[in-house]
This record gives C-alpha cells, sequence and structure tokens, in this order.
C-alpha cells in the first residue's frame, strides 16, 4: 500500500495522475499546506522540506517500507517499481532530461510566475514580468521539441507527460490575463488536451474531492505556504 500525502495543487497532481494510470493501490493523505500541516513533525519526518507531495510505500525496495519526496523522485520510483510509463530503455538519458528541465525549469518557473501575479504585493513588476517571461520561455522549449511528436520522450506516453500536464493544467495562472493561455505553444496544447482527456486524469482530479481545503489567504495562510517571509520566532 503507498500512502500519498498530497495538497490539490500542480506537483502532487502529477502523482495521483500516476497512481491512477497504473491502478497502484493506495490512501489518500491530506495535508492542508494553508493550514501549515506541512510542517507538523510528523509530516516533516515523511518529508524534512516541508512540501507535497510525498508518499510511504510499504513495499519498496527489498520489501522495506521507503519515503519518497519530491514529484519528479516519487514519479521515477513508481514508474521503476511498476515498469510503465518508462519509455523504451534507450530513451531513458532524454526521458531523465526532460524530467529535470521541468523539475527545475518550468515547474519552478511556473509557480513563481503564479506567486508574484497572485500573491506577492503590488509594486513587484520586475519580479512579475521575471518569472513570466522565464515560464513563457520555458514552454517554447518544450513547445520546439514537440514539433512532429506525439510525446515528450519517444513514441509512447511516459511520466514525462505527466510530469508536464501537472503545471500545464495552470496556464491560465502562469500567463494570467490571457483566453487561450497556451495558444501561442500549438504543440504543447496539443499535448497538454491529449493527457488531459485521459480517463485517469478524471480520477486523479477526484483525489481528495471531499476533502474541505482552506481557501481563505489570511495572514496564518500566508505565514503557512511562506514562512521564509517572516522572521523565526524567538
Amino acid at each position: 500500500m503507498i500512502r500519498f500525502y498530497f495538497h490539490p495543487t500542480p506537483n502532487p497532481a502529477k502523482v495521483a495522475l500516476y497512481l491512477e494510470e497504473a491502478g497502484l493501490p493506495y490512501e489518500a493523505i491530506p495535508v492542508d499546506t494553508s493550514r501549515g500541516e506541512q510542517h507538523a513533525p510528523a509530516f516533516r519526518a515523511i518529508n524534512p522540506n516541508g512540501k507535497v507531495p510525498a508518499i510511504v510505500d510499504s513495499k519498496g525496495p527489498g520489501g522495506r517500507e521507503v519515503r519518497v519526496f519530491d514529484s519528479t523522485a516519487i514519479l521515477l520510483h513508481l514508474a521503476e517499481k511498476t515498469g510503465e510509463f518508462l519509455g523504451k530503455p534507450e530513451d531513458r538519458p532524454e526521458l531523465l532530461s526532460w524530467l529535470l528541465f521541468i523539475a527545475s525549469g518550468l515547474g519552478p518557473f511556473s509557480g513563481q510566475a503564479v506567486h508574484f501575479q497572485y500573491a506577492a504585493p503590488e509594486g513587484l513588476g520586475y519580479a512579475v514580468n521575471r518569472y513570466r517571461r522565464e515560464a513563457e520561455r520555458h514552454y517554447k522549449v518544450l513547445d520546439d521539441h514537440l514539433a512532429g511528436r506525439e510525446f515528450i520522450v519517444g513514441e509512447s506516453y511516459t511520466i514525462a507527460d505527466m510530469s508536464a500536464w501537472g503545471w500545464l493544467d495552470r496556464a491560465s495562472r502562469v500567463r494570467k490575463g490571457e483566453d487561450d493561455p497556451l495558444g501561442p505553444f500549438p504543440n504543447l496544447k496539443r499535448l497538454f488536451q491529449a493527457v488531459d482527456s485521459r480517463p485517469a486524469v478524471a480520477r486523479a482530479r477526484r483525489v481528495g474531492e471531499g476533502h474541505e481545503f482552506k481557501k481563505v489567504n489570511d495572514e496564518e495562510t500566508k505565514r503557512s505556504l511562506f514562512p521564509s517571509n517572516y522572521p523565526p520566532p524567538a
């Protein structure tokens, strides 16, 4: 059994999608990051970085229980565990390259673009421009790569496509104010729509739907989500 710690945000969504695609049995455990539950000692024992997603796999390598944190690490762990959605062995270098491109570029710059357009104080125009333009540059890199290709790596659907889907799903927030946020990136839009139409996506979107996550952006939320903005307690 896999215990899946999640919040309905892009990186946990990737893991939810994999679990549903592979049909792995799992228990979804909500972590309300707006209430600061990610900072509880019990969760920090699973992810010392205090972020979701994280999993505990009761049947890890050698049959022992293991923790895995960071969405890319989790996708790799689960794909290696099941042997599914890894592509061909000869595609491995390309798979790792694009996974880390998303993990270190497209994802973080998209997240910062959203933060500075929606959460940061007014008057930070440089940061808004910097992160949004860099997110768009990453979109263009992937869009160019996808010209004439159905999937990011090789000839089959892999964890690279799942990983990209998680953040492309938030394109309307990354490119705030755009009626068709993926319109200038037709190959990327085609990939997103192809993944988004898969039955497993609908199931992944329903993970935790019965749990009421906090939606109020008050002082508690800001301190929970952005603790480094505040001085440490005396």
